[in-house]
């Protein structure tokens, strides 16, 4: 095993990026880039390594798609970890600007994730329902989601958010449920 791959293996082992952002309409903590990027900061210089993130273009039509890879150098050899995100121009209420920043986040922050073994999935047990299904009152008692709400619905699932996670919450015509595909 070389040098870099050694001190990468044991950065992965040690290495914990909190979840301190706070989404209140899903009700639940994630980790952007910049949080991963302050957690592997105190490895750096201990381990002689240095992290670098770059972005590319790499499809234009008919949807700009952005490769972003993660390097990490001990300024003899190098690893790379990718990831690749098609920025959606679809996105109502936000500007081209905006859109490609958004994408330039998720791709920063799943190719670091790559590199360096973070798993941004929910555990199986906390998505599995056991073969479970909600009762017929909980889908009738569940309040119909609002003009307001559904706009933060929208801003929810563009983040990348869960449509079941909305529909645990609220009940939704076909209609909505069609709106909130369209900005996956």
């Amino acid at each position: 095993m070389s040098k870099l791959n050694q001190k990468l293996a044991t950065i992965q082992t040690k290495l914990k990026a909190k979840k301190s952002q706070y989404n209140s309409f899903g009700k639940y903590y994630f980790r952007k880039a910049e949080d991963i990027l302050e957690a592997i900061k105190p490895f750096l210089l201990e381990h002689g390594v240095t992290v670098t993130i770059n972005e590319e273009l790499i499809v234009n039509d008919p949807v700009p798609t952005i490769k972003t890879t993660a390097t990490i150098t001990d300024g003899v050899d190098a690893i790379h970890a990718t990831a690749v995100v098609g920025v959606d121009l679809q996105q109502k209420g936000m500007q081209t600007s905006q859109q490609f920043g958004a994408a330039s986040s998720y791709g920063k922050k799943y190719a670091l994730g790559n590199l360096l073994l973070i798993d941004d999935t929910a555990d199986s047990d906390a998505t599995n329902d056991h073969g479970k299904k909600a009762s017929v009152i909980d889908r009738v008692t569940k309040p119909a989601i609002t003009k307001d709400q559904m706009a933060k619905a929208v801003e929810y699932v563009t983040a990348g958010g869960k449509i079941e996670a909305i529909e645990s919450k609220y009940k939704l015509t076909n209609e909505q449920r069609k709106n909130l595909t369209k900005t996956l």
